[in-house]
């Protein structure tokens, strides 16, 4: 008689193994950073503008030793946070008009994006580092989405001073894409701790309710 298979926790598909001080650790010991980065609309600029933003990202590319994943978050539009804020300026509100024109507005507003299919996209770059390729002269390949492993051996435990060792390594690469992105008018901010495990918790739960991203708004510094 065959034996029931064994159960397997959902955790042992995920290839992450911790996030520390915003750093995402697998569990083969390499460590990845999740940078969150603004957007530019082409169609807004002049052709000269257009052609000297993809040539400064051809070069930014071209100038890399390292390879760098680029990620698109594409999302239903959740518009509670800001239903919330107009609630809340309904109730202190001592006008009637004014009264009147929010719950109006707070009508519509509901009623625009529930028949409207609205997306909300976020812009990640990962950047990678994985001190075995570095020592094979490899280089590294993957997905947002899996954050896969190199194919190294799995739960690598590292040291504290391994960990700080790596990490300015790892810095050492952010600045590189910050620096080149920078060129094209393109900023970045690393992603916390909070914000990383979120965005997982996300990618991982797609059918849960959502909540945006709490990150400062970068587009407008």
């Amino acid at each position: 008689m065959a034996s029931a298979p064994k159960a397997t926790a959902t955790q042992e598909f995920v290839p992450i193994k911790e996030v520390r001080d915003g750093v995402v650790i697998l569990k083969d010991g390499s460590l990845r950073a999740l940078l969150m980065a603004s957007s530019i609309n082409l169609a807004l600029k002049s052709q000269d503008e257009q052609q000297a933003i993809i040539g400064q990202f051809q070069n930014f590319l071209n100038s890399l030793e390292f390879s760098v994943q680029f990620f698109v978050e594409s999302r239903d539009l959740d518009i509670r946070p800001y239903i919330a804020l107009l609630e809340e300026r309904l109730a202190v509100e001592l006008d009637d008009l004014m009264k009147i024109q929010i719950r109006e507005y707070i009508v519509f507003i509901k009623d625009f994006t529930e028949r409207a299919n609205i997306m909300s996209k976020n812009f990640f770059i990962i950047v990678p580092y994985d001190p075995a390729l570095i020592s094979r002269g490899g280089s590294i390949s993957g997905t947002l989405g899996s954050l896969l492993p190199s194919g190294g051996k799995g739960n690598q435990i590292l040291t504290d001073t391994q960990f700080e060792e790596y990490r300015t390594q790892l810095e050492q690469r952010i600045a590189v894409v910050e620096q080149g992105l920078v060129r094209t008018g393109v900023r970045v901010i690393p992603l916390g701790t909070e914000e990383v495990i979120e965005l997982f918790y996300k990618l991982f739960n797609p059918g849960e309710l959502e909540k945006p991203l709490q990150l400062q708004n970068i587009a407008g510094k």
